[in-house]
C-alpha cells in the first residue's frame, strides 16, 4: 500500500519534520531535486512560479536546471516570496538563472506586452503557480496564466499538485492539465479522487523523508490484493469459498441481464456457490443466463402498473400479463431459508422500493448475521432507515453508494459531499457502524477509521449494469476473504471491501483496452475477471 496524506496532514507533517531539525529550505531541495529526477528533461524549459513555497520549490529545481546545463527560464508572476522561496530566489540571480517577472517587467531585459505570457517557444512547461493548500476558484489573473500553460503545446510538469486542483477533493473550476504531476513528501487525495484522472496524464511520488504524524489514508495496490486472495488449496471445496446470496429483480425495474450480471461476476470472481434469489415470476427469464447459479424463487407482490397518473384499477381486464409489475413479496420463512447457510448476501439491485422490499431489508438487519451488501434500490430503501443509534445483526454491513445515492443516505446536497467526501464518508461509516464505498472516478472504501483509495477504473465503466457487477465482485470477496487466516493480510471487511472495488477497477480497464470507452458494456468487465484474477495471482509466484 502507498501512504495518502490530506493536506492538513501533510502540512503538520512538514512542519514535524521542520521543528525536528532538518531546515524547510532543506526539504524545499530535496523536492526540487525528486522533480528533477523523475522528468525527462527537454529544454528549453519555463518554470512558472506563483508566490508561495510551490514557487521556491521552482527556484530550486531552476538551480538543478542550471547545474545540469539544461536551458531555463523562470518566469515570476509576482514578486512575492515565502522565506525558503526567497532563499532560493536568490540563489537563482546570484547564479545567472534567466528569470522573467510578469508584474515588473521593468525588471527584465525581455518584455511581456499587456503582461500575458508566451510559453509556446518552450518545450517544457513547468507549473509551481499553486500549492495543495489551494482551495476555491483560481482568480482571474492567475486564470489567464492557466490558461497559458494549457495552450503552450509544450510538455507539463506540475510540481506537487496541479495548480488549481484543490489537493484533498480532485475538484476545480480552472487547472493545470499535466503530461506528469510529481507530488512532494506523499501523494494526497486530489490526485486520485474526482476530477484528478482528466487533468493528470501521469504522476509520481517524490519521498523526501517526511513522517507522517496522522494516520494516512492508502492507496491499494496489485500486491495487497494478490496477498489478500491467496493461493487455493486442493483441499477445499465450493463451501470454503462461501455460499453468497443476491437478492433483487423486479419486472419493472431489472430484467434477467441485470441479474446475470451479478451472479455471473460473482461466479468470476471466486464464489464457491451463487443463490440468486428473486420475484418468482422471473425465474424463466433469468435461469438460461445463469447456468451455474443456483436460482432461489421468491413470493410475488403482483399490481397493475399506474397509467396516466391513475393506479390502473380501471384499467385491469384490458391489460394482459406484461401490464402488472412483479416485485419481491416479505415472506420471512424463505428468507430464513435463504439466508441459513450463506456467508454474505448482496440486497436491492433492482428490486423497486416497495413493502416487499423494505420488508426484505428489515429482516436481514435484524437476523442476518454474515456479512450484508447494500446497492441500488436497497439504499434508497436504507435512507429511510435510521441506522444510528441501533445494533443491526449483521457481522458488517457495506453500503455501495454512488454521490446521488449517498446525498439521500446522508440528507446532504451532493456539492457538500463533493467538498469533503472522505471526511464526510467516515463520519457516516463511523456512525452507522457500517462500510462505506463512495464510487467515483477512484473509489473511497472506509469503515470510519481506516480509509482506503482505489484509482483503478475507467470511462468506460460508465455505463448500465456496472455498479451490478462491482456488487457481484464484492459478494463474492468478501465471502472468502473475510474471516479467512490464510490470506496474508488483514481480512477485515473494510479491507476486503477495497480489494473488491480494485478488481472491479482493473477489470474494467483491461475491458475499455479491448471494446474502448465508447462501446464498452458491463459485462466486457465480467469477461475481464478471469484475465484479471490469473494476473493477480500469479504476480505472488
Amino acid at each position: 500500500m502507498i501512504d495518502i496524506l490530506s493536506v492538513d496532514n501533510m502540512r503538520k507533517s512538514d512542519a514535524a519534520t521542520i521543528a525536528a531539525g532538518l531546515a524547510g529550505a532543506e526539504l524545499m531541495m530535496r523536492a526540487a531535486r525528486g522533480v528533477f529526477e523523475a522528468v525527462p528533461w527537454k529544454a528549453p524549459v519555463a518554470i512558472v512560479c506563483g508566490s508561495g513555497n510551490n514557487a521556491g520549490d521552482g527556484y530550486a529545481l531552476g538551480l538543478c536546471l542550471n547545474e545540469a546545463g539544461i536551458d531555463c527560464t523562470i518566469v515570476c508572476i509576482y514578486d512575492r516570496y515565502s522565506r525558503d522561496g526567497k532563499y532560493y530566489y536568490d540563489k537563482c540571480v546570484d547564479s545567472g538563472v534567466k528569470i522573467i517577472h510578469l508584474q515588473n517587467p521593468e525588471k527584465d531585459s525581455e518584455k511581456f506586452r499587456d503582461k500575458m505570457i508566451d510559453l509556446t517557444r518552450y518545450s517544457t512547461v513547468v507549473d509551481c503557480l499553486l500549492g495543495t493548500g489551494f482551495k476555491g476558484d483560481v482568480k482571474a489573473d492567475l486564470a489567464d496564466v492557466v490558461e497559458s500553460i494549457n495552450s503552450s503545446g509544450a510538455y507539463i510538469v506540475s510540481v506537487d499538485i496541479n495548480s488549481g486542483l484543490n489537493g484533498d477533493t480532485g475538484m476545480s473550476s480552472c487547472c493545470v492539465h499535466s503530461d506528469l504531476t510529481v507530488s512532494v513528501g506523499s501523494y494526497k487525495p486530489g490526485h486520485f479522487l474526482n476530477m484528478a484522472k482528466d487533468v493528470i496524464k501521469e504522476k509520481v511520488n517524490a519521498d523526501i523523508g517526511i513522517i507522517p504524524q496522522d494516520q494516512p489514508y492508502k492507496l491499494i495496490e496489485e500486491g495487497d490484493v494478490t496477498d489478500a486472495l491467496g493461493i487455493r488449496k486442493n483441499y477445499s471445496n465450493k463451501g470454503t469459498y462461501g455460499y453468497i446470496a443476491l437478492v433483487g429483480g423486479s419486472t419493472r425495474y431489472s430484467g434477467a441481464i441485470r441479474l446475470a450480471y451479478l451472479a455471473n461476476a460473482a461466479m468470476r470472481s471466486g464464489a464457491g456457490v451463487v443463490k440468486v434469489a428473486l420475484p418468482g415470476d422471473l425465474v424463466h427469464d433469468v435461469a438460461s443466463h445463469i447456468l451455474e447459479s443456483t436460482i432461489f424463487p421468491l413470493s410475488t407482490a403482483n399490481r397493475v402498473m399506474s397509467t396516466n397518473g391513475t393506479d390502473g384499477s380501471d384499467i385491469a381486464q384490458m391489460c394482459d400479463a406484461k401490464a402488472f409489475d412483479s416485485e419481491i413479496a416479505y415472506n420471512p420463512v424463505e428468507i430464513d431459508e435463504l439466508i441459513s447457510n450463506v456467508k454474505t448476501v448482496a440486497f436491492g439491485m433492482g428490486i423497486g422500493t416497495g413493502d416487499g422490499a423494505a420488508g426484505i431489508l428489515k429482516h436481514l438487519l435484524t437476523k442476518y448475521t454474515g456479512n450484508l451488501i447494500v446497492d441500488a434500490d436497497g439504499l434508497t430503501l436504507l435512507s429511510r432507515i435510521d441506522l444510528n443509534g441501533q445494533e443491526p445483526k449483521p457481522r458488517s454491513i457495506i453500503l455501495t453508494p454512488h454521490i446521488k445515492e449517498f446525498s439521500r443516505l446522508t440528507g446532504m446536497e451532493m456539492s457538500e459531499i463533493l467538498e469533503d467526501p472522505i471526511g464526510i464518508a467516515r463520519e457516516y461509516a463511523a456512525g452507522t457502524g457500517s462500510v462505506v464505498l463512495l464510487k467515483g472516478p477512484s473509489t473511497i472504501v472506509t469503515d470510519g477509521k481506516e480509509v482506503y483509495i482505489t484509482d483503478k477504473g475507467c470511462p468506460g465503466m460508465a455505463t448500465a449494469g456496472s455498479g451490478d457487477v462491482l456488487s457481484g465482485i464484492l459478494a463474492a470477496v468478501t465471502s472468502y476473504i473475510i474471516g479467512n487466516n490464510d490470506t496474508k493480510t488483514k481480512n477485515d471487511a473494510c479491507f476486503a471491501t477495497a480489494v473488491a472495488a480494485y478488481i472491479n477497477g482493473a477489470a474494467g480497464e483491461a475491458a475499455e483496452d479491448k471494446f474502448g470507452s465508447i462501446s464498452m458494456v458491463a459485462s466486457d468487465t465480467i469477461e475481464a475477471i478471469p484475465y484479471i484474477m490469473s494476473k493477480i495471482i500469479e504476480s505472488d509466484n
